[in-house]
């Protein structure tokens, strides 16, 4: 069974990040942790973490969403987690994954604030309504995890709802997202070079880009590490990036960024580090139409270019058309700027876009995180 639990953790950590990009949705980890009604198992298990990952997933019909968790210091400390739960999310934090704070709570609200993100708590967040008004006037910003049938589902604590809705971003994201900030603290693994600080330094899985830097924490105005407490130093410019999503059969099963410095290869099974794999999605034909590395994506300043070499072709579907009379053939070697409104397509069904413009309204079929999660620790309520 640890070996199940560790596999499973492996799962979640890849649902788990700091990126405002990719950031479907925030939590407290301390918090979700110890929603024993979910399970009805041990007093804190981060395995709970998967279930309300699971949930948002099948509440926005979309595969590998990620959260932008933050956790309470304590946590990594907790003896009702096991040794194994503790140096993961001791891991998380030395790579950047997760915000290790003092004070969650108001961190959540913080970020969710910028970056118009749903919250998934069942915290009510009554004394912060002055401070952060959409509480109250956007429902389903905040939704509770609870027990359903088959898993966990949300209940939002104003206006009703289910789903988990964005809202606007703050008019201060803009700025703070489009420069690059630096930590005076050695080591900080949010706003330094990349890597981590803490006792898993040298086996930091992460190089963080620039575009990937979490949203400064707002103290008085002055841009603030969360962690640290220290003033930020404004280092320059964020690179330009740019949000495209891979869509199969019919729903988005991945979000990517695109930057400006660094091309992505898009196949069935591209070499290399940073390439974006298909082939767990695609059924044989696919597999054998689409090649290992079948597109080439580009940033060239406010463009996404688009290169086929591939050696069966691609195809562009102009403003998300899937009529065959208006697909535009795109040629081995042929490449094309990938207009508003546009999708590549590399076989039928399988389509690379920006993911508003991607159709949407497949029966969902959820490619859960929990997959590999031991049974006897999963005692679901019917």
């Amino acid at each position: 069974m640890r070996f199940e639990i560790s596999k499973v953790l492996d799962a979640i950590e890849g649902r788990v990040c700091t990126d405002p990009q990719l950031a479907r949705a925030v939590v407290d980890l301390a918090e979700i942790i110890r929603y024993q009604d979910l399970d009805g198992g041990r007093p804190a298990s981060t395995l709970r973490l998967g279930m309300v990952i699971d949930a948002l997933a099948r509440s926005l019909e979309e595969d590998n969403v990620p959260v932008y968790a933050v956790v309470h210091r304590g946590v990594l400390s907790d003896a009702d987690l096991t040794s194994n739960e503790r140096m993961v999310v001791r891991r998380w934090a030395d790579d950047g994954l997760v915000e290790v704070l003092d004070n969650p709570g108001d961190r959540m609200l913080e970020v969710a604030d910028l970056l118009g993100l749903p919250v998934l708590s069942r915290v009510r967040f009554d004394g912060l309504r002055g401070r952060f008004p959409w509480l109250v006037e956007q429902p389903g910003r905040v939704l509770a995890p609870v027990p359903g049938a088959g898993g966990p589902v949300f209940i939002a604590h104003v206006g009703g709802g289910h789903t988990p809705v964005a809202g606007p971003p703050s008019p201060a994201a803009a700025q703070l997202l489009a420069r690059e900030w630096r930590c005076s603290e050695s080591g900080c693994n949010l706003f330094g070079g990349g890597g981590g600080g803490g006792a898993f330094a040298d086996l930091a899985r992460v190089d963080r880009a620039p575009t990937g830097q979490p949203p400064p924490s707002l103290r008085n105005g002055v841009p603030t590490c969360p962690r640290h407490g220290s003033r930020l130093r404004d280092a320059g410019p964020r690179p330009r990036s740019e949000v495209l999503a891979v869509r199969v059969g019919g729903l988005i099963r991945r979000r990517f960024a695109l930057t400006e410095d660094q091309p992505v290869l898009v196949g069935r099974a591209p070499e290399g580090s940073g390439g974006i794999m298909l082939g767990q999605w695609l059924n044989d034909e696919a597999r054998r139409w689409i090649s290992r590395s079948h597109l080439r994506l580009e940033l060239r300043g406010s463009d996404v270019m688009v290169t086929d070499v591939s050696t069966n072709g691609s195809g562009i579907r102009p403003a998300g058309s899937l009529a065959d009379a208006d697909r535009i053939p795109l040629a081995p070697q042929q490449s094309r700027v990938l207009a508003g409104g546009d999708m590549v397509e590399l076989y039928p069904g399988v389509q690379i876009g920006r993911p508003a413009d991607l159709p949407s309204g497949a029966p969902y079929n959820p490619d859960s995180v929990m997959s590999e999660a031991p049974t006897m620790a999963m005692r679901l309520p019917r």
